[in-house]
């Protein structure tokens, strides 16, 4: 898969243009973006995340149906690096992040940024907002109710941050992995 301002050759509709759009204009990327379906999202940026050795980010819309999009994606990731004890907490864990930027920050894109380092495993969500979360412990609410994503966050994960970045902010979570000897 092409990264910004390289060419594509994908059989998805609008990757190409997605593709090939460099900052300069990155309306019409954006445009070419929200245009794609979640399959097609989900088809264009398959394995891209898996390369540990290229750029690994991959943008998706910032809307609810990027939610499931962002989980399959970090499905495969975690399956193509055999980490199967991580599927769950992985698919909980991201759906949470991207929900938070979707629902809070104001932006028309996020990031989903995936790495692996000796012994841990980050997933890392950006987006354009420089306000940072937080985290709100009081009483229990109704199941049904928001609010809970932080604290379910801060129960699995075995670390979760955010950083600002020069352009937003990163929402990020890691794992213990256990290296194989």
């Amino acid at each position: 898969m092409a990264g910004w301002g390289e060419t594509d050759q994908s059989p998805v509709p609008a990757a190409g243009v997605v593709a090939e759009a460099s900052w300069t204009d990155g309306r019409s990327a954006l445009s070419a973006l929200e245009r794609l379906s979640p399959e097609e999202l989900q088809e264009m940026y398959s394995g891209r995340l898996c390369d540990q050795s290229a750029p690994n980010e991959v943008r998706l819309p910032s809307r609810p149906e990027s939610g499931p999009v962002a989980r399959r994606l970090v499905l495969n990731v975690l399956e193509s690096w055999e980490l199967h004890q991580h599927l769950e907490a992985g698919e909980l864990l991201t759906s949470e992040l991207v929900a938070n930027a979707v629902r809070h920050a104001a932006g028309r894109t996020i990031g989903l940024h995936v790495s692996r380092k000796p012994g841990w495993l980050r997933v890392e969500v950006r987006d354009s907002s420089r306000s940072l979360p937080c985290m709100i412990l009081a009483e229990p609410r109704p199941v049904n109710e928001r609010g809970r994503g932080l604290k379910i966050v801060d129960d699995l994960a075995d670390r979760w941050g955010a950083d600002l970045l020069p352009r937003g902010k990163g929402v990020w979570f890691e794992l213990k992995v256990r290296e194989r000897g």
